[in-house]
């Protein structure tokens, strides 16, 4: 693949993927050194690549390198560089509660990204077959749940800081796109209670800033009444609070999991669909290739084949 062109068989045959883990990048600073994941087609070059942060489900290791294989597989098979965190708020780390930033670490998921891409040369040289193959012009992050949240963070949004009183802007402008599911949405009154004192960075997100083209992925039955009283509807504020352009993914019955993005076979997805993981990875991978190439019509087609007529997975908005 050459600069000009998209990746290939965003509809066709998946490529062979390899996948190396963990590689470390040590952070001065940082409670532990930073894992990554990195997945990628065997063969072609110029590859975009994807950041994609992890949730912070009940699993154990679904959050963090080694979850999410039904979007990183995929979007490597069909042409992307996929490259997957460890952040700080894993299970997998049991680090000490008291740890700054515990227990979400909001602040440094989205530095985790900025210190991969600072760092891509290197990334690139430790995974046999990939050295040169990156292109560093083509760069998107992705997010679900608390990793939407991240990824609404480097897109341009905004938070008050609980500690200090700041507002925090993590924007990362090497990040041409982004796709968000299942990502919180607005603070104050739409918050529960609960959530609003345990988690008081949620209160203060401002989406006036998130300028960076977009999809927000949202489940029409992802109350998240743990979280919020505003239901499914909350779960599209990045998109209704943001300015253009951005796309708004609805999808038809989907819950927190929609369908099953996080792992294959999950007990912790309770809207188990593979058809409907299948739309997803289809249109994530088409809405990408459209806006980190633009010109292309696998966005447009994607939606004629999946978010139309009797048999649609769900409707697409867009301004």
């Amino acid at each position: 693949m050459n600069a000009t062109s998209s990746p290939a068989g965003t509809f066709g045959s998946p490529a062979p993927v390899l996948s190396v883990s963990p590689v470390t990048l040590p952070v001065p600073g940082r409670a532990v050194d930073l894992q990554v994941r990195i997945s990628a087609p065997v063969t072609g070059s110029d590859l975009p690549v994807v950041l994609l942060s992890h949730g912070q489900g009940p699993s154990n290791h679904l959050s963090s390198l080694n979850g999410y294989a039904p979007l990183a597989t995929y979007w490597a098979a069909h042409g992307f560089a996929v490259i997957q965190p460890t952040h700080l708020s894993s299970r997998t780390l049991t680090l000490d509660p008291a740890t700054p930033g515990a227990p979400l670490h909001w602040r440094s998921r989205a530095e985790d990204m900025r210190h991969i891409l600072d760092r891509l040369d290197v990334l690139e040289a430790a995974v046999p077959q990939l050295p040169g193959r990156l292109d560093r012009d083509r760069i998107a992050v992705a997010g679900h749940s608390m990793g939407g949240h991240t990824a609404s963070m480097l897109l341009g949004a905004r938070l008050t800081d609980p500690d200090d009183g700041t507002v925090a802007d993590l924007t990362e402008p090497r990040i041409k796109a982004g796709v968000l599911l299942a990502a919180p949405g607005r603070g104050g009154d739409a918050l529960t209670e609960a959530m609003a004192e345990a988690l008081p960075f949620l209160a203060g997100m401002d989406f006036s800033g998130m300028t960076t083209p977009a999809l927000v992925v949202a489940g029409d039955k992802d109350d998240s009444s743990h979280l919020t009283v505003q239901g499914p509807d909350w779960h599209a504020d990045p998109y209704v609070l943001s300015p253009g352009p951005k796309s708004l993914l609805t999808l038809f019955g989907a819950e927190h999991g929609l369908g099953g993005v996080s792992g294959y076979d999950v007990a912790e997805t309770t809207d188990e669909n593979p058809a409907r993981v299948s739309a997803v990875q289809r249109l994530t991978s088409a809405y990408l290739r459209t806006q980190l190439y633009p010109g292309d019509s696998a966005w447009e087609a994607a939606c004629d084949a999946l978010t139309s007529g009797p048999d649609a997975f769900g409707r697409v908005e867009a301004k």
